[in-house]
């Protein structure tokens, strides 16, 4: 893994392909009060009840994602068409000629019919659609038509459950984005679940190596749907409310978040829910990556079980003056007891954003 000076929660386990990604790098900003009106009297005030349940996340991606290449041996030498006819790492398969393919199989189905023959190949890279030429080349040690691609079509991990809604079914995980553990890219999401999870164990973090947590998982049964993965977390409709311990408490808007003692909600053992002592250090009015807070472990207990926040954590709600304030996203390779947060505020206008645009 490479080293970076924070990244994010989920902790990889294996059930698909890979595993859930990491996150990258953030400059420090001046603490500050945030600059917003008071909420008004006559506003309403949303209420949402802070979950802290670990879960097992699973998703499959629209289109199938190219996250390398590698040498075809073939009768006119080693060869990689993939890369020789212009595709990049982090570029989403979407068409091969006329027929869409969302998986690697759909993938190898088009290769084989195809053969040696010239193929048009429809892909998305930064959001735009790209269409390059390229011929597959027969492999002499097997003889099956190849492209030299490594392809990425699904992706499973462990993360925390923020918030759910009661009223609608609602439910915002993570934070942040899952991403490719390869490219960095966001995984585009074509579906998704949530399943039941315990946690097994924890590695402790300490001082250039994150921790994580270690779960096991009922793999044959979903209890959430997923219907986005954004910049500011995975979000979905929670089929089985029974991951939820705690009361619903309102969500604070961003004028009333504040530097000072808070509270996280975190699974780190079993399936149990239990609150931590955590410090708001600096608030940052303008970021707009989803990292709105630095935060601070202060709680022994979990500094003993855990060396501070871990791989696996990121969701775990933040709850300060009886509000859900936000989330845990990120932790700080060189300071385990430190960590991101998102905006809870951020995270439900998001889930908002998502709906009307469905």
């Amino acid at each position: 893994m490479k080293e970076e000076r924070e990244r994010s929660g989920p902790t990889p386990f294996r059930m698909a392909a890979v595993a859930l990604a990491v996150a990258g790098v953030l400059g420090g900003a001046p603490a500050m009060a945030w600059e917003a009106p008071a909420m008004t009297g006559t506003e309403q005030v949303r209420t949402v009840v802070p979950v802290g349940r670990a879960v097992g996340i699973k998703l499959f991606s629209d289109g199938v994602m190219v996250v390398g290449f590698s040498q075809i041996p073939a009768a006119e030498g080693n060869l990689t068409p993939a890369k020789s006819c212009g595709l990049k790492e982090g570029d989403v398969i979407t068409h091969i000629n006329a027929t869409e393919v969302d998986t690697i199989e759909a993938v190898q189905e088009q290769l084989s019919a195809i053969g040696g023959d010239e193929m048009s190949i429809r892909a998305i890279r930064d959001g735009k659609q790209v269409q390059v030429t390229a011929k597959a080349v027969q492999c002499s040690t097997d003889g099956v038509y190849r492209l030299g691609a490594w392809l990425r079509d699904s992706m499973a991990g462990i993360g925390t459950v923020t918030y759910y809604d009661p009223a609608t079914g609602e439910f915002g995980a993570l934070g942040h984005a899952v991403n490719d553990v390869d490219t960095a890219q966001l995984m585009p999401l074509q579906s998704g679940g949530v399943i039941s999870a315990t946690v097994s164990d924890v590695k402790k973090g300490q001082r250039g190596e994150p921790g994580e947590l270690h779960g096991s998982f009922d793999t044959q049964t979903d209890i959430g749907e997923l219907w986005a993965n954004t910049s500011s977390g995975i979000f979905g409709t929670l089929e089985d409310s029974g991951l939820c311990q705690l009361e619903p408490v309102p969500v604070a808007d961003k004028s009333q978040v504040e530097a000072g003692p808070a509270t996280i909600y975190a699974n780190i053992a079993g399936d149990e829910v239990r609150a931590y002592d955590v410090e708001i250090v600096k608030l940052y009015p303008h970021a707009d990556d989803g990292r709105d807070m630095t935060i601070r472990v202060t709680d022994p207990e979990l500094l003993a079980a855990t060396g501070g926040i871990v791989q696996g954590m990121s969701g775990s709600p933040i709850l300060q003056n009886g509000r859900l304030v936000g989330a845990v996203t990120h932790v700080l390779v060189g300071d385990p007891t430190q960590g991101y947060g998102i905006l809870a505020q951020r995270m439900l206008e998001t889930a908002e954003s998502c709906l009307k645009n469905v």
